[in-house]
């Protein structure tokens, strides 16, 4: 049963990564671009309040949301390790009581 669930886990898993990039046509750009050019519609005018300390190249922005990403899987991944490893020691435990 088990290995029947890891299974359909894992292909839920491939196809929600998959179905997106093979049934949506267009360009995934980022919010930033869109709320700048949803702004620009509005109010052609429109001066921003502040500007950016600095400017990084794009590839270096996919990279740091990249680590952002790997950092936040791992810390859920300790977690979940970490609760699954407590509640098989509080069996293990139960078991020798």
């Amino acid at each position: 049963m088990s290995k029947w669930k890891n299974a359909v886990m894992l292909l839920a898993v491939v196809l929600l990564a998959l179905l997106p990039l093979l049934l949506v046509n267009g360009d995934f750009g980022g919010a930033d671009d869109a709320a700048e050019g949803a702004i620009t519609e509005i109010d052609p005018s429109y001066e921003p309040w502040f500007q950016p300390l600095t400017e990084l190249p794009g590839e270096t922005e996919s990279m740091l949301f990249a680590l952002q990403a790997a950092a936040g899987a791992g810390v859920i991944g300790y977690a979940v390790g970490l609760w699954k490893g407590r509640g098989e020691r509080r069996r293990a435990h139960a078991e020798k009581n």
